[in-house]
């Protein structure tokens, strides 16, 4: 039967088939070039600027994830949009300065207020590449709302496995609470049960292996179509808690936060040399694109984190809270071993991936970045301004080609740094330059009003907002 079968085809028909075969039996994918990128954001949580080979760290080795940089392009000088976790999270999603819809606080885990999240005014790029028949997938950290109508699943992702808080416990016997209705405190939220979509779910692996895990098999299960997996690795945000596993590789490592610290990125390394893998295997790495960058610097003397020559860390406008490790591979489109010095931001992101997409996707509101391909491709210089706004500090930031100017309101102080020979903010030149920091004035003020109070209240106001909303926690 098999062989008369067999020769109803043609030599070339047969080996088609044949080949064809060979690559469904091996889970590999049948699409073809010219189709639309994947697209996979790495989302680390306050990593130190210096704390990934490809930026000279000599003491944590984190040979896949500088793979993202060596065989793709190093962005020297990446940057996020805020210092601190949530409204970061906010700029990079949406596309968007997140002042301009009034996410300038990081939120409160608040599973029955509509309004603590991203607001429902903001598309975000799940919504936006869903217009290019892509499979959406968000997995990890979500901070963006823990009300149902906030929920990933409301915002343009088709899968969701992870937490919806601002932080979680690693080890999985921690994971005490049933749901949120069990939590009552902020803090308590890191003790909640993963979810799967909306359901609850028992966990047994250590967290950041679990959303590797996750990862690798939602991979495999969109092989063959584009697809947009949003990972937002909790690690190495706190609570330090790291495995045996990773812990054993820096015994050299004699200080225990830092040993801890260095596991912890250890771990988020093996995961994207477990994703590197997966998509070889499947046959579409070359048309993937993948992005890895920390959602602000590292908070050096909380987590034993390290930023380098860079000035200060999470929490600051200075460079050491804004400018993180930032890299990005997609092999069949750019080559490999590049160092790009402009600057760039998160808000890019959204606007490459959209923008090298086979179908034109139009945005439901103004984006702010700009499609990085072209400038990769043809070494232009990206003409603009990049800013940045901490509405509770009243400081606000900008900076035109080398020079960043920052002003501090509530201190009535002014700064003014070359960054082309002052990476670390030390030399204050606005003496020297009074003119051009007027100018560089009246292009902050012009761009703050564009821009809108936060529309609620954020962590640091944690106890005005229970004494608000005494109903707060439990079932209603």
């Amino acid at each position: 039967m098999v062989k008369r079968s067999l020769d109803r085809f043609t030599p070339l028909a047969l080996f088609l088939l044949i080949l064809f075969a060979s690559a469904v039996v091996c889970g590999q994918s049948t699409g073809t070039k010219g189709t639309s990128p994947n697209i996979i954001i790495v989302l680390v949580d306050d990593l130190g600027y210096q704390d990934v080979g490809f930026n000279g760290c000599k003491d944590i080795i984190t040979p896949n994830i500088d793979r993202i940089a060596d065989e793709g392009v190093l962005f020297s000088d990446g940057y996020v949009t805020y210092p601190v976790c949530g409204p970061s999270r906010a700029g990079l999603i949406t596309g968007r300065y997140q002042d301009r819809f009034g996410f300038g606080r990081n939120p409160l885990f608040a599973p029955k207020d509509p309004n603590m999240g991203l607001p429902l005014s903001e598309e975000t790029l799940a919504d936006a590449l869903r217009k290019a028949d892509y499979s959406t997938v968000a997995i990890g950290k979500w901070h963006l709302g823990a009300h149902p109508a906030l929920h990933p699943l409301k915002r343009g992702f088709d899968d969701f496995f992870g937490f919806l808080t601002g932080g979680h416990n690693y080890f999985p016997e921690e994971y005490t609470l049933a749901d949120e209705t069990e939590v009552t405190s902020q803090y308590a939220a890191y003790r909640t049960r993963l979810l799967r979509d909306h359901t609850r779910v028992e966990e047994s692996e250590y967290l950041t292996d679990a959303l590797s895990r996750e990862a690798v098999s939602y991979i495999k299960k969109y092989k063959d179509r584009p697809f947009f997996m949003y990972l937002a690795y909790n690690a190495p945000h706190t609570p330090l808690q790291a495995t045996e596993k990773y812990l054993s590789r820096y015994n050299h490592i004699q200080e225990k936060k830092r040993k801890t610290y260095a596991a912890m990125v250890s771990a988020v390394d093996d995961g994207v040399g477990a994703i590197l893998k997966c998509l070889d295997d499947l046959g579409i790495d070359d048309n993937t694109m993948i992005v890895f960058l920390s959602d602000n610097g590292g908070p050096e003397k909380v987590n034993a984190s390290d930023n380098g020559a860079l000035r200060a860390g999470k929490g600051s406008v200075f460079e050491g809270g804004i400018r993180v490790p930032f890299a990005m591979r997609w092999p069949g489109m750019i080559t490999g071993g590049r160092v790009f010095e402009q600057p760039v931001i998160s808000l890019d992101i959204f606007a490459t991936a959209i923008g090298n997409t086979q179908k034109t996707v139009p945005t439901k509101n103004e984006i702010d970045g700009v499609n990085l391909v072209p400038y990769l491709l043809n070494g232009q210089k990206i003409d603009r301004n990049l800013y940045w706004r901490q509405f509770g500090k009243k400081s606000l930031v900008v900076r035109s080609n080398n020079l960043k100017y920052l002003s501090f309101q509530k201190q009535d102080t002014k700064h003014l740094f070359d960054l082309s020979n002052d990476v670390s903010e030390d030399n204050d030149i606005k003496k020297q330059f009074e003119s051009r920091v007027s100018d560089l004035d009246a292009l902050l003020q012009k761009w703050n009003k564009q821009l809108i109070d936060p529309v609620f209240m954020g962590l640091l106001l944690n106890d005005e907002y229970n004494k608000l909303h005494p109903d707060r926690w439990g079932k209603d």
